[in-house]
């Protein structure tokens, strides 16, 4: 029987947006804002921790053999993605509101995505060796990536600024915990792999993080920033963004003569955006900035993402002709 994919109720996904809501209505303030913002601290170490402990180096060194497929993802999600996010900086205000750029450049230095880059590659009957390799090789890159490439593009762009302060608070709560947790792989890995309750902790620090960055920009008055005009812009520009990615992953691979399931592999990895490590990151980076703007981008275009790749993934899986599949 012919696997396919389809769009389900997103609990986690709901949850983030309830704490978007709830912290717009009833933000945490004084005393509270203090235990909030220490709560988040220390959830965010363990959460990184956690990935270090989860994820396996030693797959990216057996996976290198078939380098150009691996090269050509990690070109995309930290090459490619990151020159179209300059651009964005080129929008007109009427197509994206100013308070938004600075996420919407963030979104495109985020690595890929692991567990859902995985799954429609093999919803979609495409490399999954490739995927796993990959995407497991862009979140190890990308916890020392995408702050460098932050540093490099959004300060000298304007767009939003990494002070010391930002990079010392990196070093604490993100690299130091995700080298610790792979350094801690002999002890840990298997107790991380049978325990799978622990994605709830990981959700639950996820949507702690966002109600934390929701809470502060309300203190800040956020939403005098922007409008629901700018918010539905910002929903077109995070699709437009998306089919021209899937397209052009697609395009790329076929002109380099990669065949179906290599092609499969690269554009739903090459698409992807990690929400469960980007927010955080986000929050760490850019602290004493307006950022529920820089997450909001991040989250529209994950709902996005999902969306379109279940579609993409159960045709690809129902099509019976190997290399006749558009890519949209």
């Amino acid at each position: 029987m012919a696997r396919t994919a389809r769009i389900k109720f997103d609990g986690f996904l709901m949850a983030i947006i309830a704490a978007a809501v709830v912290a717009s209505f009833l933000p945490a303030t004084g005393v509270g804002a203090e235990i909030v913002s220490w709560a988040t601290k220390i959830a965010i170490f363990c959460l990184f921790f956690l990935y270090g402990s989860r994820l396996h180096p030693e797959e990216a060194l057996r996976g290198l053999k078939h380098w150009k497929l691996h090269l050509t993802i990690l070109a995309f999600t930290f090459v490619v993605f990151p020159f179209v996010g300059l651009l964005m900086g080129l929008l007109p205000s009427w197509a994206l509101a100013p308070a938004l750029v600075p996420g919407m450049v963030y979104v495109t230095l985020c690595p890929s995505t692991v567990q859902s880059s995985i799954n429609f590659t093999s919803i979609a009957r495409g490399n999954v060796a490739g995927a796993i390799v990959s995407a497991s090789a862009s979140n190890l890159l990308g916890v020392v990536l995408t702050p460098l490439l932050a540093i490099a593009l959004m300060n000298t762009t304007g767009n939003a600024n990494v002070g010391f302060g930002s990079i010392i608070d990196l070093v604490i709560q993100i690299l130091l915990p995700f080298v610790l947790g792979q350094l801690s792989r002999p002890w840990t890995a298997d107790f991380v792999a049978r325990h799978k309750k622990l994605k709830l902790f990981d959700q639950a620090s996820i949507v702690l993080v966002v109600y934390a960055a929701f809470s502060q920009g309300i203190r800040e008055g956020i939403w005098t920033l922007v409008g629901w005009v700018d918010i539905l812009t910002l929903v077109i520009v995070c699709i437009v963004l998306l089919v021209f990615m899937l397209w052009l992953t697609w395009f790329t691979a076929k002109r380099l003569g990669f065949n179906r399931e290599d092609a499969i592999a690269i554009q739903m990895c090459g698409t992807k955006k990690s929400l469960a490590t980007g927010l955080p990151m986000a929050i760490v980076l850019f602290a004493g900035q307006p950022i529920g703007l820089i997450m909001l981008p991040l989250m529209v275009f994950h709902q996005a993402q999902l969306m379109a790749c279940s579609w993409l993934a159960a045709r690809y899986a129902r099509d019976p002709e190997p290399d006749a599949v558009p890519a949209t």
